[in-house]
């Protein structure tokens, strides 16, 4: 994600970096320092000014007791994620409707029915991936406007996508007759080595060609080249394709985040799917 969607929030004892996320009516604390009480005090003030709805921590094990104690609910984890250590994703809901959801069972059926597919090794088909560079990202720009109408993250402009590249966010792409059919990313954290396998679409008329198998494994690759072996995901819970990909390509089902983003037309739940690359023989 580009930076410019982060802030520091400092107060004179506990500091943060946060998103304070408009679009999604959400504040998203990725690390912070300090005393968790006064973040907690200061976060539901600037929540409730904002008009935001939900408080989302990224914590560590050691500070799950005072966030469960200050209302904070754990929705899942990230195994590995601070270079090691679990990141555990721990929310807070402000108003009533955002705690509520019509879908949930219908997402577990989608877990279950994928926890029956078999797991599958890939091998990269050589020549077909495509590393994108600053110069491909008017054609990623075009996938991502015909794919997604609505997404978390302004994916659809080219500015967006040209800061991403620049920052160190390593998009893959396939592509048919010089169009980018397929694409996903790996957002890097260098600070805390792990990245986030995200952005992933492929056109309507080109999915079923196992694509974005392909990709996630070429991406894997990648970040294991780089010392990287926390990988994770998270993915819309009403996708029974995309859960079906990650399963399939051994990532594990950790939790789901209750009316997290929009996405395509509404507020949607995703779950987490995590992978530990260092388990993972070179392709």
């Amino acid at each position: 994600m580009s930076k410019q969607f982060y802030q520091e929030i400092k107060f004179p004892n506990a500091w943060s970096n946060a998103f304070i996320d408009h679009v999604n009516r959400r504040i998203r604390i990725d690390d912070y320092r300090g005393n968790l009480f006064t973040l907690n005090e200061k976060m539901v003030e600037i929540a409730r000014l904002e008009s935001l709805e939900k408080i989302i921590i990224k914590s560590r094990n050691e500070h799950l007791h005072i966030l469960l104690e200050l209302g904070f609910q754990i929705e899942g984890v990230v195994n590995g994620y601070f270079n090691g250590g679990d990141a555990y994703f721990v929310s807070k809901f402000l108003v009533n409707e955002r705690r509520e959801n019509q879908f949930w069972i219908k997402e577990d059926e989608i877990i279950a029915g994928v926890g029956g597919l078999n797991r599958e090794e890939l091998i990269i088909e050589e020549g077909r991936i495509k590393k994108a560079k600053v110069d491909d990202a008017p054609r990623l720009s075009k996938l991502y406007q015909e794919v997604f109408e609505i997404y978390p993250v302004p994916l659809q402009k080219q500015d967006y996508l040209e800061e991403c590249l620049n920052s160190g966010t390593i998009f893959l792409f396939v592509e048919e007759g010089g169009e980018i059919v397929s694409a996903a990313s790996a957002e890097i954290n260098t600070q805390y080595s792990n990245a986030e396998m995200t952005d992933c679409a492929t056109l309507p008329k080109h999915r079923g060609k196992g694509y974005m198998k392909q990709l996630l494994v070429a991406l894997e690759n990648e970040l294991k080249f780089k010392n990287i072996y926390c990988a994770y995901t998270i993915a819309r819970a009403l996708s029974f394709g995309m859960n079906a990909a990650f399963h399939q390509l051994d990532y594990r089902y950790r939790g789901r985040l209750v009316n997290n983003c929009y996405i395509f037309d509404k507020m949607e739940d995703m779950n987490i799917w995590v992978k530990d690359l260092s388990k993972v023989i070179q392709n």
